[in-house]
């Protein structure tokens, strides 16, 4: 027995020089890597980061930013929409999971929509489906339809979920741009007829996001019969359809005849209705276009909370009026903010729809820096902030978006920040090269 404990009591060499061998490769070894899939090193470092990173810190020191940045409504829903979201929480029939194509009432009240602003008849069982907001729909839809080697067609400057969207589902991109209408459709047939394999998709948006771009109903039928010559399938981002000024109505996709044939249309709930937070978003048209994004859908979530959806019903079953005051609410802060800048001397278009003034820098400043550095600028030195049109690609280099998200008072207030900074920036430029600041 005393062997035996004396055996026990030695050191093994074996065990020792394996531990020996195992800590030395545990201090040498390199830290673990997390390498990320091909899909996200395609994507760019995000263009905003400088200017939210700044308003963060600025807003953290107690300073009284004016935010035009986002549109992001300011305005809340109708009461009775938010009484009816509470009420049915109270439901416990509503707290399970929901079928990921929506509520049929809720998709019965979209054709209803559409039959009475539009005269289009959809099948809300087959040609309607609701979406965690339309960017998760637009998304999925993409996945659904792209794939290595298939090319979308894009308007810019873009919204970002537009090249994206695409370039996540592993898809090429070709960006058109929108500011002349006849030119955007000759380009659209100078595409196909010069790629091989020609696109599978196009994608359009109006009112467009971000320069505030309008057309009429002639313009999409032109859409339609190009499609059916070129063989591509269209999306039309219908986001801002409800929010327009000065009598123009925007016009459906799906209105023009033969579109159901060729694509399908994205609308939101977010804009004209304030229930930007709700996330609720539809997409209607093109039977087989829904049934595949339906089929996506399914594998990635469990719909929508059915409180949000019987809300939604009353809203569009009950709110039409509210969300015609809510465009007067958005043209009285275009009014306000176009005309203050334009009494500083910039050359402004008002838009005709949608929730962004697309603002053309003075050229004096443009001569000495560009889009990112001018809004810097008017974020640091006059605290207003706004999106700086390169955000938006290459097209956008020149201009800035600016959200009609604050009241009209704060709105003159963010003109006259933006009029002293420049004055400012102008004086300072001034004395340091011996130039009349007048002449900036």
């Amino acid at each position: 027995m005393s062997d035996s404990n004396d055996s026990d009591s030695q050191p093994d060499p074996y065990v020792d020089a394996n531990r020996g061998d195992f800590q030395a490769s545990q201090a040498q070894a390199a830290p673990f890597h997390i390498e990320y899939a091909a899909r996200v090193h395609r994507l760019p470092p995000y263009l905003f980061g400088r200017i939210n990173n700044t308003l963060y810190q600025k807003r953290r020191a107690g300073k009284d930013v004016i935010d035009l940045g986002m549109g992001n409504p300011s305005d809340p829903p109708e009461r009775s929409v938010m009484e009816k979201m509470a009420e049915a929480t109270f439901d416990e029939r509503n707290h399970g999971y929901s079928k990921s194509n929506g509520l049929l009432n809720l998709r019965r009240e979209l054709a209803s929509k559409y039959f009475r602003k539009y005269g289009v008849r959809l099948d809300p069982d087959t040609e309607a489906i609701v979406c965690l907001g339309s960017k998760e729909g637009f998304s999925h839809m993409c996945l659904a339809l792209m794939g290595p080697g298939d090319t979308a067609m894009i308007p810019a400057p873009y919204f970002p979920v537009h090249m994206y969207g695409v370039i996540l589902a592993a898809g090429n991109v070709v960006a058109l741009e929108v500011a002349d209408s006849d030119k955007f459709l000759s380009n659209i047939a100078y595409t196909c007829q010069h790629f091989y394999p020609r696109p599978k998709l196009l994608i359009i948006n109006y009112p467009h996001n971000p320069s505030s771009v309008t057309i009429e109903q002639d313009f999409l039928t032109e859409i339609v019969k190009l499609a059916k010559r070129y063989g591509f399938m269209v999306i039309s981002d219908f986001a801002y359809s409800d929010v327009a000024f000065d009598g123009y109505t925007p016009p459906s996709f799906l209105a023009s005849p033969g579109a159901i044939d060729v694509g399908v249309e994205f609308t939101t709930m977010s804009k004209g209705y304030n229930m930007a937070g709700w996330r609720v978003g539809f997409c209607a048209g093109n039977e087989a276009m829904i049934r595949g994004l339906a089929t996506i859908k399914g594998y990635y979530d469990y719909g929508m909370f059915q409180a949000i959806q019987i809300a939604a019903i009353v809203a569009l079953r009950d709110t039409e009026a509210a969300v015609e005051r809510q465009s007067e609410i958005y043209q009285s802060r275009r009014n306000a903010l176009v005309d203050g800048l334009r009494r500083i001397g910039w050359d402004i278009d008002p838009p005709k729809a949608g929730m962004f003034v697309w603002a053309k820098i003075p050229d004096q400043w443009m001569q000495r820096m560009n889009t990112m550095d001018f809004a810097m600028m008017l974020l640091e030195d006059g605290d207003v902030a706004v999106s700086p049109g390169s955000g938006f690609g290459p097209a956008g280099e020149g201009y800035l978006r600016m959200a009609l998200v604050e009241n009209e008072s704060r709105l003159r207030q963010a003109v006259r920040q933006i009029s002293r900074c420049l004055e400012r920036q102008s004086q300072n430029y001034a004395a340091s090269s011996g130039v009349e600041s007048n002449s900036i």
